[in-house]
């Protein structure tokens, strides 16, 4: 028997009841039915990256699912409302309702070795239409406004443990604010342009989100390791996680500044007027950014992370596009992810022939 207080609410739809329940007793009583498998069913077909995500975050220290999971109770449902309570017996195979929202969610946490340690809230709606079910289900997940990466990588700045998003919007702000830095005041912090930021043409959560691939392979689950006090992993396919891994954050700015300021005198032009090409905006920031590991394990064969090296690179790199007619604007790359591995294999194999031929 599951015994749940829970409160009456009223809305223009009816009245629903918000409870909590165990998540290992709530997956013993409701279905989740996606529509491929039943044309009366509402919900979406299950991914299962998303459950395997939810299932890894069960782990974090700090896991929380506050929004609510919301069911609606089958007609014949065995439930009964005392003193402000639901009792709910727990029979054989007898489910008392269907999952609108929270499908992901809930598979997540029960695949996980975790399930015990959650309650979860709910809300059971009854005697629900299939056009009431399909109504609450579509306003549910057609209204949210998804939250600015900008944001999201920001709020890092306010946790007390160390992870790679947490490093790299340092970074970012660091490189934002130094007036030694290509991207001074050129960084779109929380994802809007300022009035005084004429050439800002990247947004933070763009920098953020790909720097934060030369750190790490799963930020994720760094930052949970971190918050459990234990050892984060080697990884010698990224040359900058040794620096985080050591705290050695000053390191990786430095490197970077060498990269990006080599850039920017190596075109000049394109730097004093970033709207009109692409080396400044998405594109050109994340094809550097791909070909980074190629030209920093170049730098390090000969001992040398210096200005000068990377600006080497990158004047291989600009007679390349010389000799083969090429401008860095969107005529010549249009802005995609195609066209941003194509330039990043551009940079990588102008540098290593002229490298190899000298």
């Amino acid at each position: 028997m599951i015994v749940a207080p829970y409160i009456e609410i009223n809305q223009p739809i009816g009245s629903f009841y918000f409870s909590k329940m165990r998540a290992i007793d709530l997956g013993k009583i409701v279905n989740v039915t996606p529509r491929s498998a039943s044309p009366s069913a509402i919900q979406r077909d299950e991914s299962s990256r998303r459950i395997n995500e939810i299932s890894n975050y069960c782990s974090d220290p700090d896991a929380t699912f506050p929004t609510p999971i919301i069911i609606s109770v089958y007609e014949d449902a065995n439930i009964r409302l005392v003193n402000n309570q639901f009792e709910i017996p727990l029979e054989s195979n007898k489910k008392i309702g269907e999952v609108i929202d929270g499908q992901h969610r809930l598979k997540g946490i029960l695949k996980s070795s975790f399930s015990d340690r959650f309650e979860l809230p709910i809300i059971l709606m009854f005697n629900l239409t299939e056009e009431e079910k399909a109504y609450v289900f579509s306003i549910i997940n057609s209204k949210q406004t998804k939250v600015s990466m900008s944001l999201i990588y920001d709020l890092f700045a306010l946790s007390k443990h160390r992870s790679p998003q947490k490093t790299a919007h340092e970074i970012a702000r660091a490189l934002n604010k130094n007036p030694e830095s290509p991207f001074y005041n050129r960084l779109k912090m929380l994802g809007k342009k300022e009035e005084d930021q004429e050439f800002a043409t990247l947004s933070q959560g763009t920098f953020v989100k790909h720097l934060v691939n030369l750190i790490s392979k799963d930020p994720d689950l760094d930052y949970r390791l971190s918050k459990r006090n234990e050892v984060l992993l080697e990884n010698k396919t990224l040359p900058l996680r040794e620096y985080f891994l050591n705290g050695e954050d000053k390191v990786i700015l430095k490197i970077l500044l060498n990269v990006f300021n080599a850039l920017k005198d190596t075109f000049p032009q394109y730097w004093e007027s970033p709207i009109d090409n692409i080396l400044w905006k998405t594109t050109g920031y994340v094809a550097v950014i791909n070909s980074f590991n190629s030209l920093y394990d170049l730098g390090d064969k000969y001992n040398d992370l210096s200005y000068n090296h990377f600006k080497k690179c990158f004047s291989h790199f600009n007679n390349y596009l010389n000799q083969n007619d090429l401008e860095l604007t969107s005529k010549d790359f249009p802005s995609n992810a195609q066209q941003q591995n194509r330039l990043s294999k551009m940079i990588i194999e102008s540098v290593l022939t002229a490298y190899n031929n000298s």
